[in-house]
């Protein structure tokens, strides 16, 4: 495919002209800790009613951070939010002095948050490049409105507005899961533009938007916009810690289940979580399903052997139609690539930046 790309979509909404983002100062982390996972400002909007409404002191923010990524290699890491539409969303940024331009973007599976690429980033520190881990909306220390659209439309007409307000262009856009189906939409319609390169990781794609039983059993039941009010927050998270595991090779470590649970223990969080699930739609996953076969960028597709979730089939089936597509299968993986595998997706990326 050749010709100049359409880049509806790019028009301005809302008003974040002049917003670059606001990084946090430095302090230091341990990327084995939780510092990318914090919850969010207790000034953030709360759209529930006072009695279901977490005490203050639960959303108190640790201080901000930067870390040196472990290893020969030195990078620094640090938070920072920006404004798209009526929202902020909340990134880690490493080696944001290597500039805007050529910039790793990394966006994160449900459920899971920027912290899902702590075992990632420190391998891309040589890169060269700049490399944003983003909360998408609903997720971590970004804004958690409740209701709001959180589909993989949503997310990418939120993003869109945040990437440019930063100035990234001519990206390596990588997603992960949701994430996935996020840069799907981005990289086909909403910023083919600004990206230059494309990794897929265990990605939802053509019909395929959500698996029956994770990450929670019996997805199809969860679409029941009643379900929240007939589900306690302790069903959900032991549900939650139950299935979480099945989709990786390797044990999870507990500190590590925890991470993914604490993103979601609250009454707003489980909101939030629900909203999620409900719009995993596969009539929008499959919108774009074309548009990435006749994608006319390098495109990566990165695999777990033994993902069961996204199973390798819909990266061969992309593969097959795409001829500027590769696939790399990462053995004895599952589709918690990221802690079954870091270093090898790391390595992928910066193979293919």
């Amino acid at each position: 495919m050749s010709g100049t790309r359409d880049t509806g979509g790019e028009g301005n909404r809302g008003d974040t002209s002049g917003d670059t983002g606001n990084l946090r100062p430095a302090g230091e982390l341990d990327f084995g800790k939780s510092d990318l996972q914090r919850q969010p400002d207790p000034e953030r909007a709360n759209p529930l009613p006072p009695e279901l409404r977490e005490p203050p002191s639960a959303f108190a923010p640790r201080p901000p951070a930067r870390a040196k990524a472990k290893g020969a290699a030195a990078a620094t890491l640090e938070r920072g939010t920006v404004k798209s539409i009526h929202y902020r969303l909340s990134y880690a940024v490493q080696n944001g002095e290597a500039g805007p331009h050529g910039a790793i973007v990394l966006l994160h599976d449900l459920p899971g948050g920027a912290f899902s690429w702590d075992g990632v980033m420190p391998g891309l520190a040589g890169s060269g490049r700049a490399v944003y881990a983003f909360d998408l909306l609903g997720y971590g220390q970004s804004e958690l409105p409740w209701p709001s659209d959180t589909s993989n439309w949503g997310h990418a007409d939120c993003l869109q507005y945040a990437l440019r307000a930063l100035g990234l262009t001519d990206i390596l856009l990588v997603g992960i899961g949701v994430g996935g189906a996020v840069a799907q939409v981005l990289a086909t319609r909403l910023y083919r533009s600004g990206v230059a390169r494309l990794v897929l990781i265990n990605s939802y794609a053509y019909q395929t938007a959500y698996a029956p039983d994770w990450p929670l059993p019996d997805m199809l039941k969860r679409h029941d916009p009643d379900l929240p009010r007939q589900t306690k927050l302790d069903q959900l998270l032991g549900e939650l810690r139950q299935a979480l595991p099945q989709a990786a090779v390797k044990p999870l470590p507990a500190a590590r289940v925890k991470m993914y649970l604490d993103e979601w223990n609250s009454e707003l969080g489980k909101e939030m979580l629900f909203q999620h699930i409900r719009l995993m739609l596969p009539n929008y996953t499959n919108s774009v399903s074309t548009h990435v076969e006749l994608l006319d960028i390098p495109l990566l597709l990165v695999w777990g052997e033994r993902d069961t979730v996204t199973p390798v089939g819909l990266a061969e089936r992309i593969a097959r139609a795409n001829p500027n597509a590769r696939l790399q299968v990462v053995p004895n993986a599952g589709h918690l690539l990221l802690d079954d595998a870091p270093k090898a997706v790391a390595s992928a990326i910066a193979g293919f930046a």
